[in-house]
């Protein structure tokens, strides 16, 4: 946040902050019961993305980036599945995880990008 470093540029990175303010709202709409399940896992997920992203980028060696790029990918299929538990227990619909979706989508096209750049 105060330190204005390159990775904050990053399309990647500002993909994955959308993605955990939008992952907040959608947990809000889970039922209380959720609160030690689903809701925690999915924003624990979503910050895991943006904080691996960050680490990662800060890594000198391509192999080193790469690891970290790629706990985040595996952090953001965590977010995806989860959502689609709560989808698939009448939780949530549709419409309100379109948005989330598309942040999802957006993030793991780039985010696979980046892996692919650091072989």
């Amino acid at each position: 946040m105060f330190l204005k470093l390159a990775h904050t540029q990053l399309d990647v990175y500002k993909y994955s902050r959308k993605l955990i303010l939008e992952a907040y709202k959608v947990t809000k709409l889970l039922p209380e019961t959720e609160r030690y399940g689903l809701i925690s896992q999915i924003r624990r997920a979503s910050i895991s993305i943006h904080l691996n992203i960050a680490e990662g980028s800060t890594r000198k060696s391509k192999a080193d980036r790469k690891r970290f790029f790629e706990i985040s990918r595996g952090s953001l299929i965590e977010v995806d599945t989860a959502i689609g538990v709560a989808f698939d227990l009448d939780f949530l619909t549709i419409e309100q995880i379109s948005f989330l979706g598309e942040n999802i989508i957006n993030t793991f096209k780039v985010l696979t990008g980046l892996i692919s750049s650091q072989e």
